[in-house]
């Protein structure tokens, strides 16, 4: 029941920081708004309460020493990528906090950057948030307001991660992957392979069957040619 659980918030958490990060890379792009600094402040928050909720569970059961073997292992795992998740969320934070000092809303002279995207991104957050629709309620201003807010919370996860370390002492190098790496993409590797084959072979055939015609083209000239040249020869004769 507790694996179940631990296994929940963490898929919600990877869930939320990919959304995250995905804003994140929309800022000072055509994309930019209002509303995409407050979606970034409530998405960040909300990965930061599950991360909160996650900590608490990893931390409980690890210290638990009526735990199984096989069962802390699974549990070490957990820690792992959960500890890999919360870093990637910091970096994305700090990023976000560099772009947003780079790119005020409220400054008509900086040029956004065209990235070719277009559109909001409410869907993001709305998946993010699990809400059907966002709801905007924040100042003109969030977009300077809320960097002050950022930079306290990338400190906060940031003393997350060194408790962390503390509390659970769980080096990654020693904890075993459940399959090798890169093991869910291999189906999809082999099927496009198989189709670069396929495609490889068409693209093959068909310019054999080009080459054919020319040579067929070619030779029937010729023998034109030499038919023509037979005719005059015989009749200067």
């Amino acid at each position: 029941m507790v694996k179940e659980e631990c296994k929940a918030l963490l898929d919600a958490l990877n869930k939320v920081t990919a959304c995250y990060r995905h804003m994140v890379l929309t800022i000072g792009g055509t994309s930019d708004s209002q509303n995409l600094r407050e979606e970034l402040k409530k998405t960040r928050q909300k990965a930061q309460e599950l991360a909160v909720a996650n900590r608490n569970k990893l931390t409980t059961v690890l210290k638990d020493k009526t735990v199984s073997k096989e069962d802390k292992a699974e549990f070490e795992r957990l820690w792992v990528i959960f500890s890999t998740c919360l870093e990637i969320l910091e970096i994305d934070m700090r990023r976000a906090l560099e772009l947003g000092h780079e790119f005020p809303l409220n400054v008509p002279k900086k040029h956004l950057i065209q990235t070719g995207m277009s559109g909001g991104t409410s869907g993001v957050a709305a998946r993010a948030m699990s809400v059907q629709n966002m709801k905007y309620e924040a100042e003109h201003n969030i977009d300077v307001v809320d960097l002050k807010d950022l930079e306290n919370e990338i400190n906060q996860v940031g003393e997350m991660m060194y408790e962390m370390e503390m509390k659970v002492n769980v080096p990654q190098w020693t904890v075993e992957a459940k399959q090798d790496p890169g093991a869910e993409l291999k189906s999809t590797i082999s099927f496009g392979a198989s189709s670069i084959g396929m495609i490889s072979v068409e693209e093959n055939k068909s310019f054999c069957d080009i080459s054919k015609v020319l040579a067929g083209i070619i030779f029937s000239a010729v023998l034109i040619i030499a038919i023509v040249l037979a005719v005059c020869v015989v009749k200067l004769s």
